[in-house]
């Protein structure tokens, strides 16, 4: 009942009940006495909308962290007269007794109920209320239904004394469900009479006893005319269950496979039994005897196995007792068992563990009711994916998608699932996967790692995470992600990997983003966050990924944003930055990033005060000496050094250094460095440099700007000429040619940037008519 993650556009239903569920007051609903919502009076929906409604709420409670549940969802269901509900699927917590309660005036055809373990007794007498239109139901997994809460005493001081005990209700029955024809128990509790509790179903059609022990299932004759699917996973059989099974010869689907590392089952299957099935159930259209371990060998000498084309041809079959079979069965489920290993099965899709194929119909056959063996199948794709190459890989994911969401709590699934996700989103299969499909990924990997703490858990969800486009392709949940990463960073027990992949990722996301997005993740702690990570690195003195990224990030985050500038020099960032240097003055991809970041703070006029100290100046002063990183770490002194010239004389408020020795300096550096010099830098906007150019006040400052604006056109003319001509650099450059302050080298190379550009635009005009 559950739904796969497909590759094709949403349906306008689908769209449309989404957008209702998100913004129920908005559309269906209003609100009473600001709590309880209440449909709109003139609302009447269809069975096709409601059942819709229900199923999706259930679906976006389970896997939308963001989405709130509603206490009085299911009333809005409760008259028939205006809603009206035929086919349901409630699964886990979600549901409670009073939920059912609300819909016990509806006419269900169909009610799944699956692992909703709030359920109890109360809910069992709710259920009579829809038993004169059930066709279809499943209590799987709903382990309190059976009781009921008894208060020994009866009276209510008694209580406190004697809290509730859990009583079994023993005296229920399917009396009175005379439509009943698919009935799924699994996983029920022992103690229940079975026999008893179905005896009244006149024509049952399937049968679900999964992880049941039934030593007598003599019972079962009474449907041999009407069952047509018989499920008995992980109940020990003996010579008694083959027998009455063998009498139902309607049954076209068998299942009596096993987990077989659950426990200890003495029953071995042998040819005999196979044979008998083969013989007797000649309608069987699909058999699973998973997990089970062959008494004796049933297969065909080795010799005649292999020969000739892979067929699936009763008549060829490795296995000796399906020789039989009148055509091919539609499934044989093998899983954990040495027969799916054989060349000729006779079977369509069969599950087992030897190839691609045979584990994707594995993980499909058993990912709703059996996630302990789903979790091993997802190892085995995990490791084809890992090793070989994936032919089905749509397919593949969608299936690790759907047991990612069905299973959210499940660790073992989780751990192999996300594993599985790593490999199938890597670059090799980009070409094969959808927007969408990217999307779905994203969301399961989100969703695992805020309900799953566990390490292995997160370090795979964010390897996945680096498989894609960042920032583009996270961009949906932007806010999610980095709250997220942040998350994982300011955990105080930290494990190694993970922070140095959250730092990468964090970096990733907050560059090349507009403003606002770095303004809001600033505001979430970004900048707090990365400090205390260099901080954490300092104490320990090393200077590894984490702290260059680190250093990065904050570089990234602070581009034209000047409340994330000023964060940083409130959180002694400028502290920090004088400790980094004097710990590490080797190292030169560090001194870049620090320096980049500095610009960044440089370039906002109220902050720049604090940048004016006879340290802070004199450290500047000696960068433009390095020769670290190229000419990165020159050219950035010089960037900070040319803003804060800009502000004039009377902004120099120290005696030392002088401005004028500082100046002089900021000339050699510039003359200096090798105009073709390949860059490690980016920029989105030519803001912060073209306002150093319309002045007199530093001449230095303007020829800092236009060797940079020449570096840049000149190196990688198709990125910087459009965006030059674009934030009108030329007519500020034309105007300080004019300028009577300007050094005649600075009016030399602007005429140079301006011819750049001018040829530029002429080998790219469009000449085509």
């Amino acid at each position: 009942s559950f739904k796969m993650a497909s590759d094709s556009p949403e349906s306008l239903m689908t769209l449309c009940t989404d957008y209702c569920l998100r913004n129920l007051e908005g559309t269906l609903c209003y609100l009473l006495d600001n709590e309880t919502l209440r449909l709109h009076p003139d609302i009447f929906l269809p069975s096709e909308i409601c059942d819709k409604l229900v199923n999706e709420y259930v679906e976006l409670v389970k896997t939308d962290s963001v989405y709130e549940p509603h206490e009085s969802f299911f009333t809005l269901f409760s008259d028939p007269r205006s809603t009206r509900l035929a086919r349901i699927h409630l699964r886990e917590q979600i549901v409670q007794d009073q939920d059912l309660e609300a819909i016990r005036k509806q006419d269900l055809v169909e009610l799944y109920l699956t692992n909703c373990e709030k359920l109890t007794a109360k809910s069992l007498q709710t259920l009579v209320s829809f038993s004169h239109t059930l066709i279809s139901l499943s209590l799987f997994g709903c382990c309190n239904i059976f009781y009921e809460e008894e208060n020994p005493g009866g009276c209510e001081d008694d209580c406190l004394v004697n809290p509730t005990r859990q009583v079994l209700v023993k005296d229920f029955t399917f009396e009175g469900f005379s439509r009943l024809r698919f009935l799924n128990l699994g996983r029920l509790i022992e103690g229940v009479n079975v026999e008893t509790l179905l005896r009244p179903l006149a024509s049952l059609a399937a049968l679900d006893l999964s992880g049941i022990q039934l030593n007598d299932v003599g019972f079962l004759t009474q449907w041999k005319d009407s069952l047509v699917s018989l499920v008995l996973y992980n109940m020990d059989l003996s010579e008694e269950h083959i027998q009455v099974i063998a009498q139902l010869r309607k049954l076209r689907h068998l299942d009596i496979s096993r987990d077989h590392l659950s426990s200890y089952y003495k029953f071995k299957l042998t040819r005999r039994v196979l044979n008998l099935f083969v013989e007797n159930l000649v309608n069987l259209t699909s058999l699973d005897i998973s997990g089970h371990t062959m008494l004796e060998n049933c297969t065909i000498p080795s010799m005649e196995e292999k020969m000739g084309q892979t067929s699936i041809e009763p008549a060829k079959s490795s296995i000796a007792p399906f020789r039989g079979l009148k055509r091919p069965l539609q499934f044989l489920g093998l899983f954990e068992t040495s027969l799916c290993r054989l060349t000729h099965i006779p079977a369509y899709k069969v599950s087992g563990d030897k190839n691609e194929e045979q584990v994707l119909n594995a993980i499909e056959a058993y990912t709703e009711h059996r996630p302990e063996i789903t979790s091993r199948a997802i190892n085995l794709l995990f490791d084809i994916a890992r090793i070989e190459r994936c032919s089905q890989l749509l397919r593949a994911l969608q299936l690790v998608i759907t047991a990612l969401k069905c299973h959210k709590d499940d660790k073992n699934i989780q751990v192999t699932g996300s594993a599985a996700l790593f490999y199938l989103t890597n670059s090799e299969y980009r070409m094969e996967q959808s927007v969408k499909l990217r999307h779905q990924v994203i969301q399961v990997v989100l969703n695992g790692m805020e309900s799953y703490q566990e390490v292995t858990v997160q370090r795979n969800c964010c390897l996945t995470l680096c498989n894609f486009s960042i920032p583009e392709e996270l961009e949906f949940q932007y806010r999610r992600v980095n709250e997220l990463l942040l998350n994982i960073l300011n955990q105080s027990r930290q494990d190694e990997s993970i922070q140095r992949i959250a730092v990468h990722l964090c970096n990733a996301l907050v560059c090349q983003v507009d403003n606002d997005h770095k303004e809001a993740v600033g505001k979430m702690g970004f900048v707090m966050t990365m400090l205390k990570l260099i901080q954490k690195k300092l104490a320990d003195k090393t200077c590894d990924q984490v702290m260059e990224f680190s250093w990065s990030a904050l570089w990234n985050i602070t581009d034209e944003t000047p409340d994330n500038c000023e964060m940083f020099l409130n959180y002694s960032g400028m502290k920090l930055f004088l400790e980094c240097l004097k710990e590490f003055p080797e190292k030169q991809e560090l001194h870049r990033n620090m320096l980049g970041l500095l610009g960044n703070v440089a370039e906002v006029k109220e902050l720049r005060p604090q940048l004016m100290t006879s340290q802070f100046i004199s450290v500047f002063s000696n960068l433009l000496e390095s020769k670290a990183d190229g000419i990165e770490v020159s050219y950035n002194a010089c960037g900070v050094l040319s803003h804060i010239m800009f502000d004039g004389p009377e902004a120099w408020g120290i005696h030392e250094p002088h401005r004028e020795e500082v100046v002089k300096r900021m000339w050699a550096a510039i003359q200096s460095w090798d105009i073709n010099s390949r860059r490690n830098i980016n920029y989105r906007s030519f803001e912060p440099i073209l306002r150093l150019l319309p002045q007199g006040i530093s001449p230095v400052s303007q020829h800092w700007a236009t060797w940079a604006l020449y570096n840049l056109v000149s190196v990688y003319p198709d990125k910087y000429c459009p965006l030059l001509i674009k934030e009108g650099g030329i007519p500020l450059l034309k105007d300080m040619i004019k300028m009577a302050s300007a050094r005649q080298e600075t009016k030399e190379m602007a005429r140079k940037v301006i011819e750049h550009c001018s040829n530029f635009k002429e080998e790219n005009m469009d000449t085509s008519r």
